[in-house]
């Protein structure tokens, strides 16, 4: 009887046989790229949605807490954003615990917009003595992209009616009437 011997031809096949060939991984790394080119754009798109609309949603917050605070302090609308603020167990005309710290606390930014909060037309007539410095009869509140494009495009502003006003340029409005000249949400 004869024993069965391999050739050295039938080892090397059998080696190359039990592995990937340099072709195959091509085509596998140039599918993974393919995929990711088009997934990559719909997740910024999908990044930039959700900071626009957490950005609406804090200037909603930003305009409710401004309101409540003329009436809580009689101090009419609140001096800064940072009267908007603070923290701790009892609210003051001074820090008063209606926003979110980290959108009243400078750098004033959150999900890839900064928030700013200007007093408007003028201080209010009397001021409660517990308040360090007077409310103002009107405000402008406004929310820029940090990086437009990136992360957001649109920029967004409310003055003392509450309407939220936008313009897809992300220039900041300057004034009450440059904000409420801008389209309405």
């Amino acid at each position: 009887m004869r024993t069965a011997t391999k050739s050295f031809y039938n080892q090397s096949q059998e080696t190359a046989s039990r592995g990937f060939s340099l072709i195959e991984l091509l085509i596998v790394v140039a599918i993974i790229l393919i995929i990711a080119a088009i997934a990559i754009p719909n997740l910024l798109r999908s990044r930039q949605s959700a900071n626009q609309a957490s950005a609406v949603a804090n200037v909603r917050t930003i305009s409710t807490a401004a309101v409540s605070y003329w009436v809580t302090y009689g101090n009419g609308y609140p001096p800064s954003l940072a009267s908007l603020g603070g923290t701790g167990a009892t609210a003051t005309c001074d820090a008063a615990i209606l926003v979110d710290e980290v959108i009243t606390t400078a750098p004033n930014q959150k999900s890839g917009y900064q928030f700013a909060y200007t007093g408007e037309q003028g201080n209010v007539a009397t001021s409660p003595p517990s308040c360090a410095k007077p409310g103002f009869n009107g405000y402008l509140a406004t929310a820029v992209p940090v990086t437009i494009g990136t992360t957001g495009i649109i920029s967004y502003c409310t003055t003392e009616p509450g309407i939220i006003h936008y313009d897809t340029t992300g220039a900041v409005a300057p004034d009450e009437a440059s904000c409420n000249g801008l389209p309405t949400l």
